[in-house]
């Protein structure tokens, strides 16, 4: 039986067809627009991000030297075993690892006693603001020599003053106690990223839950200890992410205190793990181990990211709980 429609059910069609082709029509135009939007950053992204990592990855399994591509030959996993056959490596990564374990909890108490002054109504408030950031706006270069100035063996003001009391006392700062004076210099400057960062969180405490404390009467150590730290974990945490990437890559610091030339090695007390990388890549030409030795560290900063993000749940506290947690 031969299947008819009629003149209505024809005319029904048309507008529902030309409605579906003007959105897709549509769709279609927006979809261009978008991407068109886009492009600049999606193709500076993929040459610039996406293939350099791609490149990165292939050369690390090779003996790149960064200048020879004709020479270049397969190595497979053998850069990254050899890494653990390094001694310089394994001594550099310990060295990063005490300087972190050092410099982040300094840096986190610092940042957030700053906060916490400046979160009191005392006088001249933006001033001191501004005053514990700048620090952190001044280049690097002009800190650490700004520093090396103070703490200089022979004619920094610090052994100047101290000698005062001791005369003929020269403590080497930039060598022997390399260390805390990198500490000191690091968290000079980055006090004041922290105690904005801090100072935003504390800003976002209610403080009705501060009054009810004290009105039930608790102290001011008990409001500081059950209701201030608890609704700041989250900022600590945060915090406490940015300081172990920042400090697992440390690599400027170091280099410039011991001179900032070109192959300037840093003493043995600050030969972090990024400057032996660096020394490899760009005084020895080995590219490809070079490489192998910053992934590594990309491994091992996901690791400890994974780890503080696992531990989170047991000591950062969130005012709205997340999504099957709490049943």
């Amino acid at each position: 039986m031969a299947t008819t429609y009629s003149k209505t059910t024809l005319s029904a069609n048309k507008p529902r067809r030309w409605f579906w082709q003007r959105t897709h029509t549509r769709r279609i135009t927006r979809s261009i627009a978008f991407y068109a939007f886009i492009s600049p950053w999606l193709i500076g992204f993929v040459l610039l991000g996406i293939i350099p990592l791609a490149v990165g990855i292939l050369a690390s399994f090779t003996n790149y030297d960064g200048i020879n591509v004709e020479t270049v030959k397969w190595l497979g996993s053998r850069n990254y075993s050899r890494v653990f056959n390094d001694s310089e490596a394994i001594y550099a990564f310990q060295r990063t690892l005490l300087w972190s374990a050092l410099n982040v909890p300094i840096w986190l108490v610092v940042s957030f006693t700053l906060a916490l002054i400046l979160n009191q109504g005392i006088k001249a408030r933006g001033f001191f603001r501004t005053l514990f950031y700048l620090p952190s706006i001044i280049p690097v270069v002009a800190v650490v020599w700004a520093w090396r100035l103070l703490l200089d063996p022979n004619n920094g003001v610090l052994n100047a003053i101290i000698s005062i009391f001791r005369p003929g006392t020269a403590i080497l700062w930039t060598t022997e106690y390399a260390l805390p004076s990198l500490t000191a210099i690091s968290v000079w400057k980055g006090a004041g990223v922290g105690m904005v960062i801090f100072l935003a969180g504390l800003q976002g405490i209610p403080r009705e839950l501060e009054e009810a404390a004290v009105i039930d009467g608790a102290t001011r150590l008990r409001v500081f200890l059950h209701v201030t730290i608890p609704l700041m974990t989250p900022v600590i945490f945060f915090q406490l992410i940015l300081g172990i990437i920042g400090s697992l890559q440390q690599f400027d610091l170091p280099v410039l205190l011991a001179g900032g030339r070109i192959g300037s090695v840093p003493p043995r007390a600050t030969y972090f793990y990024v400057v032996h990388t660096m020394q490899q890549i760009f005084t020895f030409s080995r590219f490809g181990y070079g490489l192998a030795l910053m992934w590594l560290l990309f491994v091992v900063i996901v690791i400890f990211t994974v780890i503080v993000f696992r531990t989170s749940r047991y000591w950062v506290y969130y005012e709205v709980e997340a999504k099957g947690e709490g049943k």
